[in-house]
């Protein structure tokens, strides 16, 4: 069977100026280029978007008016085509992260300081149920609960949310309708937890902390759903004193590269993971190609990253070495207004 060569990607944008919703876009892997830039669904600021493991389903965050919440839609396997299946809006700001399993999509929402929980019945989602943070910390963008992330371990078992307001990481698990608490990871002062991922041997995760622009290496019993720290690093260059907020964190499938985001220093930051410890070594920072790399990606064959960022409307692409995980430029970019996210079939 022949090796796919081309693979269709979707961006997620705000819709402020002249975006007007996801768009969908193919990457070659051949002649390592990005095409083919089209409107895949007009929706309201779906900043943040996730595709369910079977690639039949993508859900979105959406907007109409004063209303917030999410959406899903039908993905064609030939072609990509979105089709609306049905969304779930309440009053108020939209979410900013969501994640699905099996049956069961969690949302995440900065300005609420809450999050959702929605069951889905054949993809269709079901009006949910809302669970509000408390708390503050002491700078100034953390006045209130900031829940900037929200997803399940690698085993589906428990939720994990990342508070930017209040420097915690907080498990809970799933009985019936609600959301239980389990454990509650303090991390430091001004911090501002975002986004976490986690190694693939399950046994250990990397919280990215927006405030402060560093990598918190934790250890994770995946018992108990508690984490411990045990390393922070940080994402940018000591000398870079201009303001800087961290972005997003992920990590390549064998397990060996943490890759980060930084809006400010416009950049993409390379981590070596120790095989034995997962704890990290900065290989390199190369400049994202653009202004606030909100998110970036690495596409299915791993070979490639992709970075969307956001001040510039563009996504770019760079080749990645699998050996050393360095990036270098692979001279291809498309422009997608105000683009946030990128997410692969």
């Amino acid at each position: 069977m022949a090796e796919k060569k081309t693979f269709i990607g979707f961006a997620g944008t705000y819709t402020r100026k002249t975006s007007k919703g996801i768009y969908r876009f193919s990457l070659n892997v051949d002649s390592k280029q990005l095409e083919k830039v089209e409107l895949a669904a007009r929706i309201d600021n779906p900043t943040y978007l996730t595709i369910s493991d079977d690639q039949k389903h993508l859900y979105s965050i959406a907007q109409e008016g004063e209303m917030g919440g999410v959406q899903s839609f039908n993905i064609s396997s030939e072609d990509g085509e979105l089709k609306l299946i049905n969304g779930q809006l309440v009053e108020g700001a939209p979410p900013c992260h969501l994640d699905v399993h099996s049956e069961v999509l969690v949302t995440g929402n900065y300005h609420k300081g809450d999050l959702g929980l929605h069951h889905l019945d054949n993809a269709q989602v079901e009006q949910g149920k809302f669970l509000k943070h408390e708390g503050d910390g002491p700078h100034k963008r953390q006045e209130k609960p900031h829940v900037h992330y929200t997803g399940f371990t690698p085993d589906g078992r428990y939720v994990v949310v990342a508070d930017l307001g209040t420097d915690e990481l907080v498990t809970y698990r799933i009985e019936d309708e609600s959301l239980i608490h389990v454990s509650t990871l303090h991390v430091a002062p001004g911090s501002g937890p975002r986004h976490i991922v986690f190694h693939p041997n399950k046994f250990v995760a990397y919280l990215l902390t927006e405030l402060s622009s560093e990598v918190i290496v934790l250890d994770y019993n995946k018992e108990t759903g508690q984490f411990n720290q045990k390393q922070t690093i940080k994402a940018i260059p000591e000398s870079f004193n201009d303001t800087n907020d961290a972005s997003a964190i992920h990590i390549s499938s064998d397990g060996k590269f943490i890759y980060t985001g930084n809006r400010g220093h416009n950049s993409i930051a390379v981590f070596s993971v120790h095989e034995r410890s997962g704890e990290l070594t900065l290989v390199e920072i190369t400049p994202s190609g653009g202004e606030w790399p909100r998110d970036f990606v690495l596409d299915p064959t791993e070979q490639f990253l992709i970075a969307s960022n956001q001040h510039s409307g563009n996504i770019v692409l760079f080749e990645r070495d699998t050996a050393t995980g360095k990036l270098s430029p692979a001279n291809s970019e498309i422009e997608v207004p105000e683009v946030v996210c990128v997410k692969f079939l």
